[in-house]
């Protein structure tokens, strides 16, 4: 099992940035699929979760409702994140997982300031 984020990147409060992550090594599709947030200083924390392909429901934080939305494209393995009305407290290393394995990928950096 592997996955790989990317799409970090610096940007200015209120802005947006699109998160992708791929996975390899299981059936996709057959899975749901999480997003975590580690901020400086702060424990890992979780962001928004997706369903597999049967019913594709979501859920989120509170901190990041509203302003965030998972979907998935079961095709390409995927899972994308998109983060709009970014606030400073959102800078973090972000992470995908899938909640049957254990494995962790390498996460991507996400930083609001101005």
């Amino acid at each position: 099992v592997q996955v790989v984020e990317s799409g970090g990147a610096l940007v200015q409060p209120g802005g947006s940035l699109r998160l992708s992550c791929v996975a390899s090594g299981f059936t996709f599709s057959g899975y749901a699929m999480t997003r975590w947030r580690q901020a400086p200083g702060k424990e890992c924390g979780w962001g928004a979760y997706i369903s597999s392909a049967g019913n594709g429901g979501t859920s989120y934080a509170d901190s990041v409702k509203g302003r965030f939305t998972i979907s998935r494209d079961n095709s390409g393995n995927t899972v994308y994140l998109q983060m709009n009305s970014l606030k400073s407290e959102d800078t973090a290393v972000y992470y995908c997982k899938c909640p049957s394995y254990s494995t962790w990928g390498q996460g991507t950096q996400v930083t609001v300031s101005s």
